[in-house]
This record gives C-alpha cells, sequence and structure tokens, in this order.
C-alpha cells in the first residue's frame, strides 16, 4: 500500500474524525463556561479531557490562522480555508500545500478562475 493509497483511504475517515472531536471539545468549552458562570463545576472525571480538548483547539486555531495565511497564494479563500483546516486539522494544511486541493468545491472554483 502506497502513500497515495492510504491518502484515500485514511484521510476521509480522520477528517470526520477530526470534525467530530473539534466539534465535541467546543461544546465541553461551552459547558464548561456556562458551568463557571452558574457558579458549578463540571464534573471532576472531566478535568483531563477538558484540558485535552483546549489544546487541540488551540492547536486547531493556529492550523487554521497559518492555513488562512497562506491560501490567498494556492488560490484559496483565506476565511474558508481557514474554517475548513480548524476543523480538519493538519490535513487542511496538507491539501493546502498540495499541487491540487482535495476540497471539491474548492478545487472546482479554482479550475474555474484562470
Amino acid at each position: 500500500m502506497n502513500l497515495k493509497d492510504i491518502k484515500e483511504k485514511l484521510f476521509p475517515i480522520i477528517k470526520v474524525i477530526s470534525i467530530v472531536a473539534i466539534a465535541s471539545a467546543i461544546g465541553l468549552g461551552m459547558w464548561n463556561i456556562q458551568a463557571l458562570a452558574s457558579n458549578n463545576h463540571l464534573p471532576i472525571i472531566l478535568n483531563p479531557v477538558l484540558i485535552i480538548a483546549h489544546l487541540a483547539l488551540s492547536a486547531h486555531f493556529v492550523e487554521a490562522i497559518i492555513a488562512a495565511c497562506y491560501a490567498p497564494a494556492k488560490n484559496q479563500k483565506p476565511i474558508q480555508y481557514g474554517i475548513y483546516t480548524f476543523f480538519v486539522g493538519t490535513i487542511g494544511l496538507l491539501e493546502l500545500f498540495e499541487t491540487h486541493s482535495q476540497i471539491p468545491y474548492l478545487s472546482h472554483k479554482s479550475e474555474s478562475n484562470p
């Protein structure tokens, strides 16, 4: 199995898992903020999960900023690609630095504009 086969089979699975994980991390962070605002606390068992969620959100945020900065050089919309990269993570950056984008909507847009 070569790298191309791995990318075709593994990247879509990682993207789905990443989107669900980041959405869950956002939800957990919002739950924590709501709990703190109402003078409650999250269950103690969720503290390690909350720390990991904050680290993941921070890493994805940095990746989104990098993607938004480099997107115009690859004929992509910065905000749109930054949001995409925030949710899918490093795979978004890998796709940005490839010659052809793997995002169907964005790749058709860039191909139609010379």
